[in-house]
């Protein structure tokens, strides 16, 4: 026991672990994109993910940034899996364990399973998008870098976030199957309905959007970096027309030099740090050097050739030059300017607006013509299953070589094959119809051999005494002492012979013609009219020796006019109800001395219905629920499960009619036999 259930956790523990490691995964590959994609669109300055210097920087390193959300993804991304998914492991437990599970339990979790891809799409996203835009804050000064961030933040959460909902689907596809282990049960729009074509733009749209955004982001990166460029070479050139010699490194002769030479932008000022950083001269009063500025200087002055940058994200560049003064120490100047193109980024995302509303339109036709077809053939199969019988001659159209040519094929083909096996089930139906009532044929040799004994004994005694009076009255010819009323009496008493004669005749002639029509193949079997009366006669011939052996009383009560016309094959009803009244004896296992009611009676419809009732056990409830769907039996390896199976066949093939039944545990079983009555 104790290994059983450690088996059962184990089981769920593995389930629970791979999604564990999908969501490692998926969200390490979330950090690797950012920290590799980052950089370049946010265009950080050349060098500066180096370990070296960002250990130098006051906040925490890149890598560490990432490895923080990394963590507080893992963990916000398992618990909200495991708070969604609770049902699902609660129901994994059972079914390792195999408990009985509640239809309504296996309802819920389909639902789970078709809704949690959806649900897990959603918050994983808020969830990547509200730890980015965390982080976002925290790394980035510029409110145009927190925008750029932001954006890039939203379209890979979108792409994370519908791998785990495509993984999610896939994992939880096993569950579902599962289920129908479980439980046959089935039914249509169970969880979240998303129709073909909305779960293609679903789908797709977050993939273009993402290309489209990077795309430009790099581009526009690449675009404000060469501007960058061309602005230090401005400068460039101008500091090196001013020709500035030693003597003229100083603070008063720096600015000198300096203002002289034109703004590109009115947005740039020139700056000038003395030796050893103690002062920092610009000539914007609203302008600054950051210490982020001088650490870069520090590690990738000679590197980068003169351009520094202002901060991680911060689009504005610094040209430097380096001179030493009289006295051999180093003074620092240029220019800082701004490389924000505004304009480009709007036009970049005006041109990602109007590639992504064509795309999706064109998506949308395309997904709405692959939803049509596919619209088109479920409407085919409805058509079929909507049929009253399977039509040999009812296809579904192939119309296209692709997918849903494939499935209208076999389609086809699996209807072809159901006919056949329709066919052939009919055929094993007669055919184990025939040998049902071969069966109960030899069950009732035994007393039809002796219902017949006793009339034949019958007869023979009769004989007998006929022989006795014709030889008394041939001795009395010609006697003048033997009367004429003498000779009455011995008349008499011979029609009384015959008479006894002619009865027993008549009854053995009935047994003979109840077995006769058991005896008769059903496929010999006519569609005629028999009445009440001659129904129950059969019965009663066919089960007097079964009832008498058994020590078993039927009691049968007519509520209806005997001379009811009922239409079919009366030995197929006969059949019917002694099957049944065979099971009832059998149900008493044994005991005598009981009881089996049959009565005929008609409800207000018109219907003829036949009571078959004993007082026994009653049924099982696991047999009860398949009693006509299967051949089941309760008599074990004596039993073939035909009877009841082949009973319910009968009466709703050939008499349009129906089988129910009600059984109580130690009360009993009753069998209701309903036949529509035919007016004439």
């Amino acid at each position: 026991m104790v290994k059983e259930t450690n088996n059962v956790k184990k089981k769920v523990t593995n389930f629970k672990l791979k999604f564990l490691l999908m969501v490692l995964v998926v969200d390490a590959v979330a950090v690797c994109l950012v920290y590799y994609i980052m950089p370049l669109v946010q265009n950080f300055p050349p060098y500066s993910e180096t370990i070296a210097f960002q250990k130098e920087l006051p906040e925490l390193t890149h890598i560490q940034q990432y490895m923080i959300a990394y963590v507080l993804c893992v963990f916000l991304h398992t618990l909200s899996f495991f708070v969604l998914m609770k049902r699902i492991f609660k129901y994994l437990q059972k079914y390792y364990s195999n408990k009985k599970i509640s239809y309504s339990e296996i309802r819920d979790v389909r639902r789970d399973c078709i809704n949690i891809p959806y649900k897990v799409f959603f918050v994983q996203m808020i969830l990547i998008i509200a730890i980015g835009i965390l982080f976002n804050f925290i790394m980035l000064v510029s409110s145009f870098a927190i925008l750029k961030f932001t954006l890039m933040i939203i379209v890979i959460a979108s792409i994370i976030s519908m791998i785990l909902l495509i993984g999610t689907q896939k994992m939880l596809y096993s569950v579902i199957l599962s289920t129908y282990d479980v439980c046959k049960t089935y039914e249509k729009n169970i969880g979240y309905r998303i129709t073909n074509s909305q779960n293609l733009l679903f789908q797709m749209i977050p993939f273009i959007t993402v290309i489209l955004i990077v795309i430009s982001l790099i581009g526009y990166s690449k675009a404000v970096q060469q501007e960058g460029f061309a602005t230090a070479n401005y400068y460039k050139a101008y500091i090196e027309m001013a020709k500035i010699d030693t003597e003229d490194v100083s603070l008063e002769g720096l600015k000198d030099i300096l203002s002289s030479i034109p703004l590109q932008s009115s947005s740039d000022y020139y700056f000038i740090i003395t030796p050893n950083d103690e002062e920092i001269y610009v000539s914007n009063p609203n302008g600054s050097i950051s210490d982020f500025v001088l650490k870069y200087r520090d590690f990738f002055y000679e590197k980068t050739g003169g351009i520094l940058y202002e901060a991680f994200g911060v689009d504005e560049q610094l040209y430097t030059v380096d001179m030493k003064d009289s006295q051999g120490n180093t003074w620092y100047f240029g220019f800082k300017y701004p490389v924000i193109d505004s304009e480009l980024l709007i036009y970049y995302f005006e041109l990602i607006l109007i590639i992504l509303v064509v795309y999706s339109i064109l998506l949308y036709i395309w997904s709405r013509n692959i939803s049509n077809n596919l619209i088109k053939t479920t409407a085919s199969l409805k058509d079929i299953l909507d049929a009253e019988s399977q039509d040999k001659n009812r296809i579904l159209p192939i119309v296209s070589n692709d997918e849903f040519g494939d499935l209208s094929y076999y389609y086809n083909k699996i209807q072809e094959l159901t006919i056949k096996n329709i066919e052939k089930i009919h055929e094993n139906q007669s055919m184990l119809m025939e040998k049902e009532r071969l069966a109960s044929l030899g069950q009732l040799i035994g007393g039809i051999a002796h219902n017949l004994k006793t009339p034949i004994m019958s007869i023979s005694g009769a004989v007998e005494g006929l022989k006795d009076l014709v030889s008394e009255y041939d001795s009395s010819i010609d006697d003048p002492q033997v009367t004429s009323t003498d000779h009455h009496e011995i008349a008499k008493d011979m029609d009384s012979w015959l008479e006894k004669v002619k009865d027993y005749t008549s009854y053995m002639s009935d047994v003979i013609t109840a077995v006769k029509g058991q005896a008769v193949t059903l496929s010999e079997a006519d569609n005629i009219t028999f009445d009440i009366e001659e129904l129950i006669k059969r019965v009663n011939i066919l089960m007097k020796h079964e009832l008498k052996n058994a020590l078993i009383y039927l009691n049968v009560s007519i509520n209806v006019d005997n001379h009811t016309i009922l239409h079919g094959d009366i030995n197929s009803l006969v059949q019917v109800i002694n099957n049944m009244i065979s099971n009832s004896i059998q149900a008493y296992e044994g005991k005598t001395e009981q009881n089996i009611d049959l009565s005929v009676s008609k409800d207000e419809n018109n219907n003829l219905i036949i009571v078959v009732r004993d007082y026994a056990t009653g049924l099982d409830e696991n047999v009860k629920s398949k009693l006509f769907s299967e051949m089941v039996t309760t008599k074990g390896k004596n039993g073939t499960g035909l009877g009841l199976y082949m009973s319910y066949s009968t009466i709703k093939a050939h008499f349009g009619g129906d089988i129910k039944f009600d059984s109580k545990k130690g009360e009993g079983t009753t069998f209701y036999i309903i036949i529509p009555l035919i007016n004439n």
